[in-house]
């Protein structure tokens, strides 16, 4: 409690704000120009080659929607669609304000505490006493260096998250992108199929007007027509999830939703990218293990923190000045903490440091979590080439031979138009295959991409089964 009643409790009182509003602004902390998002921007262009905006006001947004429309305007490849992605993702852009919360938490952590001001005024019969006190809290101000390191460190991991939710949010845009395309251009050979079979099923049923077949035959020829029925419907199911998955991912609504794609997946590559030290390159650039070890990192400075202030929790310093109208002014300062006869804070210091553990444990988990996820995207990349180039090299070319083939049979007259349909069927099936076999291959390459640098979402293995697909080629 402190007064201004005479020169020398002046000067004090002067001296002391002066000294506490030097010590304020040595240690005001104050915001960056960029929020953090210079960090995100970097890495959007190193490792995507793309631009990222964060959208803080309606200026922003109008450039952002102005940018979208010009991309949509025209066929989405796919790294426009990873653009309009990470242009237009509102999830993202709330990753993008998580930067602007730890920053403000950052500044927060350097600047001082208010100090507390205090006023009474008592009656004692005749007697008037007035009191004032001015407090500021000593433990805080002790703390302040390393709860404002601590904070440093979270806004850091902060920049790593934000950049991360980028790479994740653009391997996932990317692999949509090649779903919604393989969906639609397999609706298109899966209608093929269904055509070929509608018009077999067609020519069964007047041959057995006509006496020249029997039911059997006529069965056999509708359960393949109604089997290719079945096939499309599902592929056109396929094919409106797949869309609307890259149309969430991307943010899109209204009459947004009405972006067109090219008509066929890029073709497979002459040779697999080699990628050599897989792990290594991994543990060096992932995202999630620098953030796993700046957490380890934050959660020891946060042990020291707990040591240092566990006898100092509270600790406040107060200038006096009481005064009262029949006795002189009593000046002075107190000292007020806490004594530490039932709670010696060892509960805290042993919670910090099972964190510390826990924290510790995390991050080597992580560092084998990346290790195996690398080696498996990898494997899966390298597999998913050899299938897609066995369906090229193979698979097709031997469908068309055999195509030529019973075209030429069937103009000899060899073989009658339903086993030229139905090789028709096995042929759009092969063709069809590759198809699956090519999208298969562009998302295992999206998958290795981010999993060399964060954590991949890698699907499950598929159980392999013997059995061949029904194609309707035999009769």
């Amino acid at each position: 409690m402190i007064a201004a009643a005479g020169p020398t409790s002046r000067a004090r009182f002067a001296v002391a704000v002066a000294a506490l509003g030097a010590i304020a602004l040595g240690g005001c902390a104050s915001f960056s120009a960029d929020g953090g998002f210079g960090a995100v921007e970097q890495v959007a262009t190193e490792r995507l080659g793309k631009e990222v905006r964060w959208a803080r006001d309606d200026a922003a947004r109008t450039a952002i929607d102005e940018r979208v429309a010009a991309l949509l305007d025209a066929p989405l490849s796919a790294d426009d669609a990873v653009q309009v992605a990470l242009l237009n993702n509102r999830g993202l852009q709330a990753a993008f304000a998580e930067l602007g919360i730890t920053e403000a938490e950052l500044v927060q952590a350097g600047r001082l505490p208010n100090p507390g001001f205090s006023f009474g005024r008592f009656r004692r019969g005749d007697e008037t006493e007035i009191e004032r006190g001015l407090h500021l809290s000593l433990a805080r101000l002790v703390a302040m260096p390393m709860v404002r390191e601590m904070e440093g460190r979270r806004f850091e991991r902060a920049k790593r998250d934000a950049a991360l939710a980028a790479l994740s949010l653009a391997a996932d845009t990317r692999k949509a992108w090649v779903a919604a395309v393989a969906a639609e251009e397999s609706v298109r050979y899966t209608r093929q199929v269904r055509d070929a079979s509608d018009a077999s099923a067609e020519l069964a049923r007047r041959m057995a007007r006509a006496g020249n077949w029997n039911k059997l035959q006529q069965a056999r020829e509708q359960g393949f027509y109604a089997d290719a029925a079945l096939g499309l419907a599902r592929a056109e199911r396929m094919r409106d999830a797949a869309r609307e998955r890259l149309t969430r991912l991307m943010g899109l609504w209204g009459e947004q939703t009405g972006f067109r794609l090219p008509e066929r997946l890029p073709e497979l590559p002459e040779a697999p990218d080699a990628v050599p030290d897989v792990e290594r390159r991994a543990l060096a650039q992932r995202l999630d293990v620098q953030a796993a070890r700046l957490g380890v990192e934050q959660t020891a400075k946060n042990l020291g923190l707990t040591r240092t202030t566990r006898f100092v929790n509270v600790l406040e310093l107060g200038l006096v000045r009481n005064s009262s109208n029949d006795a002189p002014t009593q000046r002075g300062w107190e000292i007020e903490f806490e004594l530490p006869l039932f709670d010696w804070a060892g509960a805290r210091v042993a919670r910090a440091e099972a964190i510390y553990m826990q924290a510790l444990n995390r991050a080597a988990q992580v560092a084998i979590d990346a290790r195996s996820e690398v080696r498996e995207a990898y494997g899966a990349y390298r597999s998913a080439f050899d299938i897609a180039r066995h369906h090229r090299d193979e698979i097709v070319p031997i469908r068309n031979r055999i195509a030529e083939e019973n075209l030429l049979r069937y103009n000899g007259m060899l073989i009658g138009v339903f086993e030229l349909l139905a090789d028709a069927r096995a042929q759009i099936a092969a063709v069809n295959g590759y198809i699956e076999a090519l999208r298969e291959f562009w998302i295992a390459q999206a998958d290795l991409e981010l999993a060399l640098i964060g954590r991949p979402s890698l699907p499950m293995p598929a159980a392999a089964s013997a059995a061949a697909p029904a194609t309707g080629a035999a009769h």
